[in-house]
């Protein structure tokens, strides 16, 4: 069964926060570690060209997130990690990208719209101070996503248009250049991370490094319990009690905690616990699980060369899966031998340079069982169940759901939920859309030998 793809990425303009790592470092590592899940993490220096100007800061955070990274127990030999400008097919797919979206789609990008707004309302021309790589920042990310074909992009809630973007591009390539039946691009899904906790800063706003009120990840414990100490806090007394629903210092403490733990807190703020008290109690807690990854962060961060190369061992892991796709992307749009006469209209090389098809197909059989009911399945090529369905009272009806799948091919999600004799998780539908697309493919091919 095909593995679903996560991808995350992480922009190289600042140094990690107590934020970044309760909101994204410890829940992407810990969904690394899934067995049913290829995940990609890279570091989008890229994207960071166009928050800063700074090419020193871009270096150094590039050395910092990495390390963080790896302090925190990402397995390199596990996953794919990257820096984004070592992977040269991301900007040749953002350049094949930018030729199909349409420019009124990029006009409702929100951080376009909110420059322009911002420029509007003090008289400034509407474009004033907007580069074309603002603009065409959605491109850019379609492309970092699109370019390994990413099932799930765990994202806030701010970025959800930039995923909705990503399968708007890609299904439009899909459409003008992907003939019958090709996909070239999976359609990513945006992955809310409900439960990841958004911590406050030292002033209670959310801790963001654009407010200036975050607490460094790394700072040496002595600093970290000084950070702690300057959280703003109320004025109720040692011996008052206080709301932790409210407070900044118990919702820190919360994302550091276990259940019980949590609960000891919360029972201590309905005793009236002094805020002195309770700060030192969340350094206590911090520090402790921050300890250790600390020091190999420390150990690590000391060595850049080494992690250099840690990053470019990622980038050629990864550029396997890049290079394929893009040669037959470059086909696609006609960027190709020009010795490859093979037909305009086909969607592979006939030099045979994409990856080549499987020799054998997935099959689709139907048949009676000693219930006297019909039913049919779908195995891979290999002979793997996919798909087996529910029940049937004739033949006639198992052969015309078998047949309408066929026919829908890659689009055939409705039908699998009806068909289906149980419930399927997301990435075992997706092999089964894949099986079904290429039989779709196989019969379209077929039909147009006969006819020609």
């Amino acid at each position: 069964m095909q593995k679903r793809r996560i991808l995350t990425g992480i922009t190289t303009s600042g140094t990690p926060h107590l934020g970044n790592y309760v909101g994204a470092i410890r829940p992407a590592i810990a969904a690394s570690r899934r067995d049913d899940a290829e995940s990609f993490y890279f570091l989008a220096d890229y994207h960071a060209l166009i928050k800063t100007g700074e090419p020193a800061r871009v270096q150094q955070s590039t050395l910092e997130i990495a390390a963080s990274w790896l302090a925190c127990g990402l397995d390199p030999d596990k996953v794919f990690f990257y820096r984004q400008s070592d992977i040269p097919e991301i900007p040749e797919l953002t350049w094949l990208l930018t030729c199909v979206t349409a420019k009124g789609l990029l006009n409702r990008a929100h951080a376009y719209k909110a420059a322009v707004d911002a420029n509007t309302a003090t008289g400034e021309d509407a474009d004033a101070g907007v580069t074309a790589g603002l603009y065409m920042y959605p491109v850019l990310m379609a492309a970092d996503i699109l370019i390994f074909n990413a099932h799930e992009v765990p994202v806030g809630r701010d970025q959800i248009q930039h995923i909705e973007m990503a399968r708007d591009i890609g299904q439009r390539f899909n459409h003008l250049y992907g003939g019958e039946g090709e996909k070239f691009f999976a359609l990513p899904e945006a992955k809310i991370e409900d439960n990841v906790a958004t911590l406050p800063g030292t002033d209670g706003r959310k801790m963001s490094k654009s407010y200036d009120n975050t607490i460094p990840l790394w700072l040496p414990a002595k600093d970290l319990k000084k950070a702690i100490l300057g959280i703003v806090t109320d004025s109720r007394a040692p011996g008052e009690a206080k709301d932790p629903d409210t407070s900044n210092i118990f919702a820190i403490y919360q994302a550091f905690a276990s259940a019980e733990e949590t609960a000891a807190m919360r029972q201590a703020f309905a005793d009236g616990i002094g805020w002195g008290d309770a700060k030192h109690k969340l350094f206590e807690r911090v520090d402790a699980e921050l300890a250790a990854p600390r020091a190999r962060y420390e150990a690590l961060v000391a060595k850049p060369k080494v992690i250099e190369q840690q990053l470019l061992a990622g980038a050629r892991k990864a550029r396997e899966r890049s290079r394929e796709l893009t040669e037959k992307l470059r086909w696609a749009v006609g960027v190709r031998d020009l010795g490859d006469r093979a037909s305009s209209t086909s969607a592979e090389p006939a030099s045979g340079k994409a990856v080549p098809a499987a020799t054998s197909l997935p099959q689709l059989k139907s048949y009676r069982e000693s219930d006297n009911k019909f039913y049919f399945k779908l195995t891979d090529a290999d002979g793997g169940l996919l798909l087996q369905s529910r029940a049937f009272d004739a033949p006639k009806d198992a052969g015309r759901i078998a047949s309408a799948l066929v026919e829908a091919g890659g689009d055939a999600q409705t039908l699998i939920r009806e068909s289906a004799a149980t419930d399927m998780a997301a990435q075992q539908i997706d092999g089964i859309l894949a099986a079904l697309a290429a039989l779709k493919a196989d019969k379209l091919a077929k039909e147009r030998a006969k006819s020609g």
